[in-house]
């Protein structure tokens, strides 16, 4: 499961970035990749700014994904990454992949992700 959500990640790679976005041809925004990349439901209706963690992670849990302590491939982060903007990504063998409104692109970066990780989920975990 890890090899399959980290492939449709990286085959994200250079969709442009669009708020709202659930596919990869018409553009993604973090949500809509990591419904893409999981092959799981995403939320509609939320700023691109604001929220809470909490919110973020329940609906991750719902989604089936575990909350999990070491990040590996295939694995979904959630980040602060500035104040009341939270933001996803896909954990990589290299980095990390995740769509970058500034670059108005998904993109992977190399190494581990420059934000205060608020936690990782896995897929298939019990």
């Amino acid at each position: 499961m890890a090899e399959r959500i980290e492939a449709r990640a990286l085959a994200c790679v250079g969709a442009r970035f669009r708020l709202h976005g659930r596919a990869p041809e018409s553009g993604l925004d973090c949500v809509g990749l990591i419904a893409f990349a999981t092959e799981q439901g995403a939320p509609t209706g939320y700023a691109l700014r604001g929220g809470c963690a909490q919110g973020i992670a329940a609906l991750l849990d719902a989604a089936g994904l575990a909350r999990v302590d070491r990040p590996a491939p295939g694995d979904v982060a959630l980040a602060l990454a500035g104040p009341a903007q939270f933001h996803l990504a896909v954990i990589t063998a290299r980095g990390f992949v995740h769509a970058d409104a500034g670059l108005r692109r998904v993109v992977e970066r190399p190494g581990a992700l420059p934000w205060p990780v608020i936690g990782i989920w896995r897929k298939g975990e019990a």
